[in-house]
């Protein structure tokens, strides 16, 4: 049986030496823990089965448990994004990526729908809004899914990106965990891009830099887990000691914690309060509290 996570960290967990080519760095606040995973080759990232590239994993308190958004996690979540940003001025497209009518994969459409968006303000409507300093252009989309619309959620970007030109796109997409641990705990971002549903076997088009032209930096929160991996983890055993008859019947199974509704919600307000606050230093968390 394949062992099915989104996550860099999980997959470097599973490797217990060090790997020759991979660079971890850990640092810790108050209320969030931060592992930075940089996978410098090819045959690293074959070994991992993630893309060469920067992925940070903030691990923090349970976003159902928490409603609070300016604290530590907002802080370590804003600065890590910045980092992700690549430098000089430009549109940043933001892209939730999922389904809104299946809450566990609608983090993505519930995050965009709060995204400040600011292409469209030129600078007299900006003096007459009150707003003193320049607003970095942004857009916000939420994709949908080809099962809905009949278009693949890197086709809609790209035909988005050759009308608005975008310096980079932040996507964001509810991601699987290997763990029950990490689901609304857990927060990735990558300079890689993603692949929508590849998590649960599903694997869309890649959304990345080598499809749109510009680079793409992909957020996402954990919100389900399979149903083996959630065996193996509940029995203690190995994927490979379980029964694998039994196993193969379960394999399309896709575990979502009961306050599913609770954690996303919760956990899109605090990504999108991060994102703004990352592409509009000028304005405080309280402005961008109030504009969401």
């Amino acid at each position: 049986m394949k062992f099915r996570t989104d996550l860099a960290l999980e997959r470097k967990e599973m490797i217990k030496t060090d790997l020759d080519g991979v660079e971890v760095r850990e640092y810790e606040n108050d209320e969030c823990k931060t592992t930075v995973i940089d996978i410098k080759t090819p045959q690293a990232a074959k070994k991992l089965g993630k893309g060469v590239g920067r992925y940070i994993t903030l691990e923090m308190n349970a976003f159902s448990d928490e409603a609070a958004v300016s604290d530590g996690r907002l802080q370590a979540l804003t600065e890590s994004i910045k980092k992700l940003i690549p430098q000089g001025d430009g549109t940043v497209l933001v892209a939730g990526v999922g389904n809104m009518d299946i809450t566990s994969d609608a983090l993505g459409p519930m995050t965009a729908s709060r995204i400040f968006a600011t292409r469209h303000i030129d600078d007299e409507l900006r003096k007459n809004a009150g707003f003193n300093e320049k607003l970095r252009p942004v857009c916000a989309v939420s994709t949908g899914v080809l099962g809905q619309t009949g278009i693949e959620s890197s086709e809609y970007i790209k035909s988005i990106c050759q009308t608005v030109n975008p310096r980079c796109i932040i996507t964001v997409d509810a991601l699987a965990a290997g763990s029950v641990a990490r689901l609304g705990t857990t927060v990735q971002m990558s300079d890689t891009g993603i692949a929508p549903g590849s998590g649960i076997g599903n694997t869309r088009k890649r959304i990345d830099e080598d499809f749109l032209g510009v680079p793409v930096i992909a957020v996402g929160v954990p919100t389900v887990v399979d149903a083996v991996s959630l065996a193996c983890e509940i029995s203690g055993a190995d994927m490979n000691q379980i029964n694998q008859k039994r196993a193969r019947k379960g394999a399309g199974l896709i575990v979502a914690p009961k306050d599913i509704d609770l954690m996303v919600k919760n956990a899109s307000y605090l990504l999108a309060l991060a994102i703004n606050c990352a592409l509009q230093p000028s304005l405080s968390v309280k402005e961008l509290y109030a504009l969401m």
